[in-house]
């Protein structure tokens, strides 16, 4: 009976999970084991790893906090399942992109930056004061002309203004100053020019002040404003915000009408000139944040001063630690919201390798997102250095390679959605190979090379791109094909794809960047699909299309159309509800009385993409979720929340709109994400369906399979940041695998064989 014991406390037991999909799920995973979870995108992988067993474990840890602390904590409810015994303390490490903030870089984000602040400030020459007088976020180190950002904006008044027009004609063409708004009565009523005039015909003085006043306080009629110029009201703004949380069109605005320049006081660097006069063996703290990572790891090993000693040994592990999970091409002045999902997750890694604790549960969401074949073998080496330290590791995970190193699979499905939320296997590889699941039929499902590759219909040429590692690369793309472009990360794709190609006319980027948008929106929302579904309701019903919006006239009073009321408990974590008067359905009683083919609208907006195609069969709803079902999203709920989606999710769904817009050529970065082996097939067809209907499709991508059934490939290297940059090889796939030798051949080389 011992035995018994002690083996069911080396299990996490889940038992009757439904969160999300979840079908009553009972499954064990063995305890500081790695594990591997597989199956379909949508089939409840996240829901059992990261809704279910990780969400309980972190409560649960909140709940040992006192009420007051557990205030200013995150609230995580309890997730629906029956019981969950044997739980450890659990870390999640995920895809979220750090944040934005162009004041967070890779040193600040993993502390190295913090500890050589430290360390110059002790050995500096000369001294120039404490730690933080090599800081760029505190006053005592920034350099004061660019307050720290490294950058100066100016701004072009010609994309501001049209100047032969008066403001009454609507001569400002800033977002959010039409005629009549409240910013544009600001500046037209309150008497430093004249409404009816021509701006080509303003005196200097009016031009000042239109365009340059500060902030004065005046009175139009009745009412007290405060009037500030154009300039001076678009840079509070809009300039003092990132770039990330702006809306597109004000995004765009500003990409329009302001430049950014290198500080020319410090060059860049963010520092003052004291701090950076102070220098050790020749460098000072910018240089040295401006090395790539390995090469700041060898500059610091000839560092020996004893009075910094430990520190500096905690430093070296930081770096060497990034340099072992394949970051060493980064540099530690890197700003934080540049990198990529997979980038963000490694850098979150480093946190980890090093750490003491034991007995430690670590969630992993797709670790391999961003990594070249050449780099897996690295990641699987720290998956299992964590799980030899005595850890559990769960691992959620696409890639053959990742599942091939697992002690222990567990596979849903058997597909998405409604169709989903079952365990299809459980246990070791041998057996998910025989056990005729979709995963175990694909593991080792290969794309052959084509027959015959597309011939191209003309270029489009790259000439001497330099954007960050680039070293003065030239290149043709060919047009009316699939091009696939490879290489290590860190190799310049991006910067070469992104840099010199998304930019151009009649080109739609599909990328995994958030979606803007809170919890309100959803793919219905997103795709503009709720249109014509409130069309079809208010006309089957002879009423308003306003009422069929939960941001609008039907929405629930109470909970203003959100489906969940959110309480403060003060000294308590608050708790988020659903709504008693519209039991989470958003909208009013009355709305949900009018039917559309037996239907109301919040039953509508629950159903799948799937589901709702054979609702809608004709129209400019049925081309919206063909579309959907065609970028693999079938699974999605027309009403789902955005924030739930995937960087891989969100990435297909703009391309679903993307093929509505008829652009000529497609970028897409890393598509495969998220994608299940037999998923990528479908994505495959896609591709083919896209440049067989003329357009020219431009693919990033790591995935074997893609790179197999490409038509061109341009391969980067041949290594990462300062080794890489170059265009290493131009061709067809089978003239990469028979003419070179770089990473990306050899690895496509072993697929293929």
């Amino acid at each position: 009976m011992g035995d018994l014991i002690a083996d069911s406390h080396g299990l996490i037991q889940v038992r009757g999970a439904r969160e999300n999909n979840l079908q009553d799920v009972s499954v064990d995973i063995p305890k500081r084991r790695l594990s591997v979870f597989t199956g379909v995108s949508g089939s409840g992988k996240s829901s059992l790893v990261f809704g279910t067993i990780a969400a309980e474990s972190q409560r649960l840890i909140n709940e040992t906090y006192t009420a007051f602390i557990q205030s200013f904590m995150p609230n995580v409810g309890r997730p629906d399942v029956d019981a969950l015994r044997n739980l450890s303390a659990a870390i999640v490490v995920d895809q979220e992109r750090m944040g934005a903030n162009s004041r967070s870089t890779v040193g600040t984000a993993t502390d190295a930056y913090t500890m050589l602040r430290i360390v110059f400030s002790r050995l500096g020459d000369p001294y120039v004061g404490t730690s933080g007088a090599f800081s760029f976020n505190l006053p005592e180190g920034m350099c004061l002309e660019c307050e720290g950002m490294g950058r100066v904006s100016a701004v072009d008044v010609d994309e501001l203004v049209d100047k032969s027009l008066s403001l009454n004609e609507g001569a400002i063409t800033v977002p959010g100053f039409a005629v009549d708004s409240w910013y544009w009565q600001s500046l037209a009523l309150a008497g430093f020019v004249n409404p009816k005039v021509r701006l080509a015909d303003y005196t200097e003085q009016e031009w000042q002040d239109f365009l340059y006043k500060p902030a004065t306080k005046v009175k139009v009629g009745t009412t007290n404003m405060t009037y500030e110029g154009l300039v001076t009201k678009v840079q509070r703004l809009y300039l003092t915000k990132d770039r990330e949380s702006m809306q597109a069109n004000i995004r765009a605005f500003v990409d329009r009408a302001v430049t950014f320049t290198t500080c020319g006081l410090c060059d860049g660097t963010r520092l003052n000139q004291e701090a950076l006069a102070s220098k050790i063996d020749g460098r000072n703290i910018a240089e040295c944040s401006s090395m790539q990572i390995n090469e700041l790891a060898e500059f610091l090993k000839g560092v020996t001063d004893e009075s910094v000693a430990p520190m500096l040994h905690t430093l070296r592990e930081t770096l060497d630690s990034l340099v072992e999970i394949g970051l060493g091409y980064l540099s530690l002045n890197r700003e934080s919201g540049t990198l990529s999902g997979g980038e963000a997750q490694r850098v979150k890694m480093v946190r980890h390798l090093g750490s003491s604790l034991t007995d430690v549960t670590y969630v992993f969401d797709e670790p391999t997102i961003g990594l070249h074949p050449h780099d897996i073998q690295r990641m699987n080496d720290l998956l299992l250095r964590l799980r030899d330290k005595g850890n559990t590791v769960l691992v959620v995970e696409h890639k053959p390679e990742v599942i091939a190193v697992a002690d222990h699979v567990v596979d849903l499905g058997p597909g998405a959605g409604s169709n989903g939320g079952q365990i299809c296997y459980a246990g070791d590889l041998a057996g998910l190979r025989e056990s005729g699941t979709l995963t175990g039929r694909y593991l080792d499902h290969k794309i052959k090379l084509r027959d015959n590759v597309r011939q191209p219909k003309g270029q489009l040429s790259i000439t001497g791109a330099k954007l960050h590692n680039l070293k003065d690369v030239s290149v043709d793309i060919p047009l009316g094909v699939l091009t696939v472009v490879t290489g290590v990360a860190g190799s310049g794709k991006s910067s070469l794809i992104h840099g010199s190609v998304s930019t151009r006319k009649d080109v739609s980027v599909a990328d995994q960047s958030p979606i803007r948008g809170a919890r309100r929106s959803n793919p219905a929302t997103y795709t503009g699909l709720l249109d014509p579904i409130r069309t079809a309701f208010a006309k089957a019903n002879g009423v308003k299309p306003a009422l069929f919006s939960a941001n609008s006239e039907g929405a629930c009073p109470k909970c203003k159309g959100i489906g969940l009321v959110y309480t403060d408990l003060a000294m308590m974590a608050g708790v988020a509800s659903v709504c008693e008067d519209c039991a989470g359905k958003r909208f009013t009683p009355k709305v949900l009385e009018y039917k559309l083919n037996g239907k109301d609208i919040s039953e509508v907006l629950a159903m799948s993409v799937t589901e709702a195609r054979e609702f809608f069969t004709t129209g400019p709803a049925k081309a919206i979720l063909a579309r959907l079902v065609d970028v693999g999203l079938g699974y999605l709920g027309l009403g789902q929340p955005l924030t739930t989606l995937s960087g891989g999710e969100r990435q297909r769904l703009k391309l679903a709109i993307y093929m509505g817009e008829k652009a000529s050529t497609y970028v897409l970065d890393e598509p495969t994400t998220g994608l299940h082996l037999a998923d990528v097939d479908q994505l495959l067809g896609l591709l083919d369906r896209l440049v067989d209907d003329g357009n020219t499709v431009i693919v990033i991508e790591h995935h074997q399979a893609v790179m197999a059934h490409a038509d061109w490939i341009i391969d980067l290297g041949p290594g990462a940041g300062h080794d890489g940059g170059r265009v290493v090889f131009t061709g067809t796939p089978e003239q990469l695998i028979t003419t070179s030798d770089s990473l990306t051949a050899r690895h496509l080389k072993d697929y293929v064989a």
